[in-house]
């Protein structure tokens, strides 16, 4: 990265070369180029790379060091939560971007609003990645032109520059990593492939991939499942080495997901070449039924099995169903395999968030892969209040405790809230993370949906006041009020679109001809 002194030295140096650049500033040119330190996605993914491989090492030696990350479905919500991360905690270390398929289908499809069935246009991912990284490079030349005319104004009015410099040269860009949602690869193996290397040009430094079958996809949270053999899954994971490997970024993140504790079918029964193989050991989990060859059927499929004839039970769709209570088992060996084929962590989509079930897997996992981390969804189709709440009325009946004052049928009651049932459950709920990540193995925590939700509450609260009693109240107070008083940037929304950097610009380009937006009669100025 060039800082603004070796920049202005690199631009004096070759307008050496051109005798007729005289019309470029070296301070000028110098500051676009320190504001636009990524000139391509790749930069990005390899800069992005390098700092979840070392996010990881630093969990792996203190599982305090865990990271986060909400789910974006547009650049200026990635941009303003980590607008956000800067104000509040000084940084956006260990804070992420996570890019959802499930709302890329719901908000993002030419197609209108769809389920989370990769029914949408792959092509929307890179570009949703490609708009988030837009706009988390326009914060950076945003805040940087704001100290850029701080120093400017400093140096005019014969001040000391030092401490302005420093903030410039030791300046932390909003650009953080993107984990990014590909569903099942969207079709085969090269399909996959193909589609991540756009993912990764657009800046994606990790890439999350499912082992369900990519034309029969379901939302994790939703039925009817079906996973694929781990052959084929392999095979995605190559792909998608392949295509880091080939742009030159060697540090790229796999994220595997298996959806196996939901899922009870399979599309198809792989070859087994010896006993005891992985594909053996898939077909070992497949139902079956024992049978005598005088009552199969015409072009019944048959296995051997412990000796015996069995007949796979299948669905009239030619689906094959899974053994019920196999799905931890299951779990466990598409993980194991998942890190012995190329992974770098896990995704295991569970039906609630208890950490002493994640827990029972993860230590299942480590006993064979000791360095295995998760990347936990940490999902709004969970019930947090009430499973909480269930799991505190769970722990206090197995303590002893008199919980009779409770009905465990309505535990959502608003009756509950600010009881002391209310107050532990919260307390679990805030503490989620921290036990999650120290019990059980879970470096990255992200909530998949939650800019969805916030976007429709919020919309929801102005409407309400805004159409009713309230009127310009409902924006002015429930909206406006709060920026100001939260110091929010996005109240000078004018700025925060880039007019005042478009100002600065024009008078590097024109000089005093330019005609700038930010003078005495910009409303802005009443903010």
């Amino acid at each position: 990265m060039s800082t603004y002194t070796s920049a202005i030295d690199h631009i004096r140096e070759i307008k050496q070369k051109h005798g007729n650049w005289q019309n470029i500033s070296e301070s000028d040119a110098a500051r676009m180029m320190v504001q636009n330190r990524f000139k391509t996605g790749l930069d990005i993914a390899k800069y992005t790379a390098d700092i979840m491989r070392k996010d990881m090492e630093e969990y792996d030696a203190d599982t305090s060091k865990y990271t986060q990350s909400l789910g974006a479905w547009h650049g200026f919500i990635a941009q303003q939560s980590m607008y956000a991360a800067k104000k509040y905690f000084g940084t956006t270390s260990k804070r992420y971007i996570y890019l959802s398929g499930w709302m890329v289908a719901a908000l993002r499809s030419e197609l209108g609003p769809l389920p989370d069935q990769s029914m949408h246009e792959k092509t929307t991912v890179p570009d949703l990645i490609r708009e988030i990284y837009t706009f988390l490079r326009q914060a950076d030349a945003k805040v940087l032109n704001d100290y850029f005319r701080e120093l400017q104004a400093a140096k005019d009015a014969g001040k000391d520059t030092s401490e302005i410099q420093a903030k410039i040269d030791n300046f932390e860009s909003h650009v953080v990593p993107i984990i990014a949602d590909i569903d099942a690869g969207f079709g085969n193996e090269e399909a996959t492939y193909l589609l991540t290397k756009s993912m990764i040009e657009a800046g994606a430094c990790a890439i999350q991939v499912e082992n369900q079958v990519s034309d029969a996809k379901q939302c994790g949270h939703q039925a009817g499942k079906v996973t694929v053999p781990h052959e084929d899954f392999i095979a995605k994971l190559n792909a998608i080495r392949y295509a880091f490997l080939e742009l030159g970024v060697d540090n790229g993140i796999i994220v595997a997901r298996t959806d196996s504790e939901g899922a009870s079918l399979t599309q198809k029964i792989p070859v087994s070449n010896e006993p005891g193989d992985l594909a053996s050991k898939y077909i070992d989990f497949i139902d079956v039924e024992e049978i005598d060859i005088a009552d199969a059927k015409e072009n019944d499929v048959l296995l051997k099995r412990d000796g015996k004839l069995v007949r796979p039970v299948r669905m009239p769709n030619g689906l094959y169903s899974f053994r019920e209570d196999t799905n931890i088992d299951r779990v466990v060996l598409d993980c194991v395999t998942a890190l012995e084929n190329g992974a770098d962590l896990l995704w295991i989509e569970t039906p609630t968030p208890d950490v002493e079930h994640i827990k029972m897997m993860v230590d299942r996992i480590k006993e064979e892969q000791p360095k295995a981390k998760l990347v936990y969804n940490n999902s709004p189709s969970f019930n947090w209040t009430l499973n909480f709440r269930k799991q505190v009325i769970a722990q206090w009946e197995e303590e002893g405790k008199d919980i009779s004052s409770y009905d465990k049928d309505n535990l959502m009651s608003a009756d509950y809230d600010g009881t002391e049932l209310d107050t532990a459950a919260d307390d679990a709920a805030r503490n989620f993370q921290r036990d999650a990540s120290r019990e059980a193995g879970v470096f990255h925590h992200l909530i998949t949906l939650p800019t969805y939700h916030t976007t429709a509450l919020s919309v929801h609260e102005l409407a309400k006041g805004y159409f009713g009693e309230d009127g310009m109240l409902a924006y002015a107070a429930g909206v406006q009020r709060k920026e100001i008083r939260e110091g929010i940037s996005c109240v000078k929304h004018q700025a925060m679109a880039g007019s005042d950097l478009g100002d600065d610009h024009k008078e590097i380009f024109s000089g005093d001809n330019a005609l700038k937006a930010g003078g005495e009669k910009n409303t802005m100025n009443q903010f």
